[in-house]
């Protein structure tokens, strides 16, 4: 066969084996556990020491730290839209979005790789960007038509005060401390009587 004949199924993509799907979401689950610590300046190759594989099973993967990074992401912020829907479906509109922002900013708080993704610190993930803008954007507008939401805000404020909970629970050395600040965002975005 000639070097033309070849690449080509070289290039086809294969199911991967069982051992390599394990691999997989291992990777996944403790790039999740370091990424959430270390936000995205976790190094690759501690990813794969405390995935207890080598840099090139990383990258057999992922062929980039972005991509790991966004497969993560993705993962994490899946799970927070899908609370977000669920809230949609179960909760009364006047209090679907003040739960989603309160756990959206503890889950900022305890994930530094979910907080830089939504921080936008260097990182640029324009889907996860727009599927969250969206979920904010109808919780945002329920809970304003219910009264529960002041009329001056607008929804890209949101990410903003969010942003802002996120450093609060992230830095501040007492804890309670970030609480107290988190409710008096929470009070700021009612309505004044």
């Amino acid at each position: 066969m000639t070097q033309q004949a070849i690449e080509p199924i070289r290039q086809a993509k294969r199911p991967l084996r069982a051992d390599a799907v394990q691999n997989r979401a291992r990777l996944l689950d403790v790039a999740y556990a370091t990424f959430a610590e270390l936000g995205f300046g976790a190094p690759v190759d501690e990813i794969a020491r405390r995935a207890g594989v080598g840099a090139g099973t990383v990258y057999r993967h992922f062929p980039t730290k972005e991509q790991l990074f966004l497969a993560v992401v993705a993962v994490r912020v899946d799970q927070v839209l899908g609370r977000a829907e669920e809230l949609l479906r179960t909760a009364p509109p006047e209090e679907a979005f003040f739960t989603f922002f309160t756990e959206t900013v503890d889950c900022g708080a305890t994930d530094q790789g979910f907080a830089d993704a939504l921080e936008s610190s260097g990182i640029e993930l324009p889907e996860v960007e727009e599927r969250f803008q969206e979920v904010v954007r109808v919780l945002f507008a329920q809970a304003q038509q219910a009264g529960t939401l002041r009329e001056d805000l607008v929804p890209e404020d949101v990410k903003f005060l969010m942003k802002g909970c996120f450093a609060a629970q992230r830095y501040l050395v007492d804890r309670s401390r970030g609480s107290f600040l988190m409710s008096v965002v929470l009070d700021g975005m009612r309505p004044r009587r």
